[in-house]
């Protein structure tokens, strides 16, 4: 029985296409003090995905509702 060793490259395109259909989300919390006071805080949280994924994830957490609803 011989084994085969597979090459396989994915494209720029795939990879791509399967982050926006996955979607990623980064969340970073960076605080910098000295003795004690607090001198920078930077909270961050990035979403890429498509906008069918971002809708579909955010109605399971109720994102949705605000956006339905009319200004006054």
């Amino acid at each position: 029985m011989a084994v085969e060793k597979v090459n396989s490259s994915s494209s720029l395109a795939e990879v791509v296409d399967r982050i926006l259909d996955k979607g990623i989300v980064v969340d970073a919390w960076v605080r910098v003090s000295l003795v004690g006071i607090e001198l920078l805080a930077v909270e961050a949280r990035v979403v890429i995905a498509s906008v069918e994924t971002y809708l579909k994830y955010a109605e399971a957490v109720g994102l949705t509702t605000q956006a339905a609803v009319p200004a006054a």
